[in-house]
């Protein structure tokens, strides 16, 4: 009988953590030779995008477009009217609309950039259509529990997607490549996924590469304004409705809801992305630990999830509501309001005590 010889197990540790690193390394390199040529380029998010996901689409496309690539980029559907400042925001196609077009497009890319979501589920009913694609499939990402894609470029540390199409600048060779309008498509979804940089994602790294961003002339300021002080009065109203007359707070245990119907929308003219952020304000109360906003749209109630320290809503998410995200911000959906004030009520327990 042959002896067995054991492994120290951080020897072995390490040499997994050295085969991971060489297989990224090959995988890197077959797509900058993949690259070194002209392709047909498709870069798609997810469905509802937000800054992160079109910050990290439009850099990725303008950054593509100056190396000589056909590139488009095509959203599941429409997005909320301040973020279409960016460079390229006229030339994305939302599938929603243009179902043939985005169709015709994708059977004949020849690589397909798949940033800021973990599965093809989060891009809706254009899911089969990239799935059917014989493209190549890159994922850039940062949510939790990614699926396996043609080459995958995932970090679950890292702050935003934009943070690593920066990151895949640099092990590209190419940060020379990144003038101000890609520079300010990036700011923009660093500083939207980040809470303005004051969440505990926000690394030393991270403002390293802001400041190698407003180097490149991404001006700070007037891109929080584009996206943070053009306010319509409706929207600043429903936000005061949510907080005067739809919010609870169960304080015994330390959760915050506000939950809004669509009849509620309409009576205050309601516009995508007019709901955004409002999960942040209840969660900023005093001795509240988880938040929940849920809204009914097209049918269905959507639900987004904050949390604080180690409370994981995305755990949540994913066990009852369908969805899932980060551990301190994640969303998912239900049939009825109240089914989801149910469900949520009857199980955050289990997640605060854990």
């Amino acid at each position: 009988m042959a002896p067995i010889y054991k492994i120290p197990l951080l020897f072995t540790l390490s040499f997994i953590l050295i085969l991971a690193n060489f297989m990224k390394a090959i995988e890197l390199n077959q797509l900058k030779a993949f690259l070194s040529e002209p392709r047909k380029v498709v870069i798609t998010t997810h469905k509802g995008p937000d800054g992160d996901a079109m910050g990290s689409s439009l850099a990725l496309y303008n950054y593509l477009l100056k190396k000589g690539h056909s590139v488009h980029v095509i959203t599941p559907n429409d997005y909320p009217s301040f973020l279409k400042w960016m460079k390229g925001d006229k030339d994305v196609i939302e599938y929603c609309f243009y179902e043939e077009k985005a169709k015709k497009i994708t059977e004949s890319a020849e690589l397909i950039f798949c940033l800021d979501f973990n599965t093809l589920s989060r891009i809706d009913t254009y899911a089969p259509i990239v799935e059917g694609s014989n493209a190549l499939k890159v994922l850039i990402d940062h949510h939790q529990q990614p699926d396996t894609f043609d080459f995958n470029f995932s970090d679950t540390s890292a702050c935003s997607t934009a943070q690593l199409i920066f990151e895949f600048f640099e092990l590209l060779g190419d940060t020379d490549e990144i003038d101000q309008d890609i520079a300010e498509c990036l700011y923009a979804g660093i500083m939207t996924d980040t809470g303005n940089f004051r969440f505990n994602s926000v690394s030393s790294k991270t403002h390293q590469v802001v400041s190698f961003l407003m180097e490149k002339g991404a001006r700070n300021d007037w891109v929080y304004d584009k996206i943070h002080d053009n306010n319509s009065v409706n929207r600043l109203k429903l936000l005061g409705y949510c907080l005067s007359e739809k919010m609870e707070v169960i304080s015994d245990l330390g959760v915050a809801i506000i939950t809004l119907t669509q009849e509620e929308l309409q009576r205050f003219n309601f516009k995508k992305g007019d709901t955004e952020g409002v999960v942040n304000y209840i969660l900023s109360i005093e001795g509240v630990n988880v938040a929940a906003f849920m809204v009914e749209r097209d049918g269905i109630i959507k639900i987004s999830f904050r949390s604080k320290g180690d409370i994981s809503v995305n755990q949540l998410a994913r066990d009852h509501f369908n969805g899932g995200g980060h551990i301190n911000a994640a969303g998912g959906t239900a049939s009825t309001m109240e089914d989801a004030i149910t469900t949520f009520i009857r199980t955050i327990p289990n997640y605060i005590n854990n």
